[in-house]
């Protein structure tokens, strides 16, 4: 694989500083803003930045939290190839305390028990444990309020998991293989704090939801407006759970055909034809998930597997189908897009 983290390294290295100007963009920019309301009578609705003090920008709260972690994990990990200081008065000027609890006060009442769920509580456990796991003052200082929010999504999700006898399958926001993965590492970081029940529910669902699947259907990919693939989400999600044999086993039964390139439709990146249209853009965010879960495949494979050669080819092929597209283009792609290149090359 060094040839391909090769050139993942320099594609990181080229494309860091365009994305992080884009995020930092995004987060302030609070119009066009698209966000579904519960209606009661006599009561107007208040602007985005009334009711999302921190995350009211990059068009809608979820993509809003995802440019954050955009900002914080390249502020983190990669700090010189980004305006470090802009970033961290960015960063201190939003993440909080006071904000933040403007946040935990938008999300704790009952009426929004099921917003945002599962794809924005796991961009939020996502953001926060990249701060709460970074030895560094600021970040201690912003993982505070992130916390406190957290915490709301944390006893979501441990109300609504046993409850959720089916998965959602389908590639877009409500997936549930994604949001497992994606609040796996939180999960993860608050068992290691003593905390282990989100871990435990979160392993016992994608077992249940997933684990014995097989023979997925993956040649009715894409759908129109997918931005997830859904047939990988779950395998990646299951690199979490599984060992190098276990896995290479697990995935033989679910998607046999790999090493032949089948089905086809996976191997073949999306044709985006209005990247201005907001739901036929999605697929270039669907190009870039498919290519970081078909890296996260070959990682988590033993060496030497048959399949692995045709896995990179594919992450390859789907990275250069839609990663110049991240930057400097409709709205509609950038408000989000920067999350699924970044996920990608780090």
């Amino acid at each position: 694989m060094t040839e391909w983290e090769a050139e993942r390294t320099r594609l990181l290295k080229a494309n860091a500083e365009a994305l992080a100007r884009t995020a930092l963009t995004n987060v302030v920019r609070e119009y066009p803003h698209h966000e579904s309301h519960w209606h009661h009578e006599g009561v107007p609705i208040p602007t985005p930045k009334l009711s999302h003090p921190c995350f009211y920008g990059s068009f809608d709260w979820h993509s809003s939290v995802e440019m954050f972690w955009v900002l914080v994990r390249l502020l983190r990990h990669h700090p010189e190839l980004v305006p470090a200081e802009e970033i961290r008065g960015v960063l201190d000027d939003h993440l909080t305390v006071e904000a933040l609890a403007g946040e935990v006060a938008f999300f704790t009442p009952d009426e929004h028990r099921n917003t945002q769920r599962p794809y924005g509580w796991s961009a939020l456990l996502d953001l926060t444990h990249e701060t709460a796991t970074w030895d560094d003052p600021d970040a201690a200082r912003w993982s505070a309020g992130l916390r406190e929010l957290s915490a709301v999504f944390v006893s979501r999700y441990l109300d609504w998991l046993p409850r959720a006898t089916y998965p959602i399958r389908y590639g877009i926001h409500e997936n549930g293989a994604f949001g497992l993965s994606r609040a796996l590492p939180y999960a993860d970081h608050l068992a290691a704090q003593g905390d282990p029940r989100l871990r435990q529910v979160a392993i016992e669902t994608a077992w249940r939801w997933f684990g014995s699947d097989r023979d997925y259907p993956g040649s009715w990919e894409p759908s129109g407006a997918d931005f997830l693939s859904p047939a990988l989400a779950e395998a990646e999600l299951m690199t979490h759970l599984l060992s190098a044999s276990e896995f290479a086993g697990w995935l033989h039964g679910f998607l046999p055909g790999i090493a032949d390139r089948e089905p086809a439709t996976l191997f073949t990146p999306a044709s985006v034809s209005d990247p201005t249209d907001g739901q036929i853009a999605h697929l270039h965010g669907l190009n870039l998930h498919r290519a970081w879960c078909w890296h996260r495949l070959a990682r988590t494979l033993p060496d030497g597997d048959a399949r692995i050669p045709a896995i990179l080819e594919t992450a390859h092929a789907h990275t250069h189908a839609s990663l110049a597209q991240t930057t400097g283009g409709a709205y509609m792609v950038e408000h989000f897009l920067a999350y699924y290149a970044l996920l990608l090359l780090s």
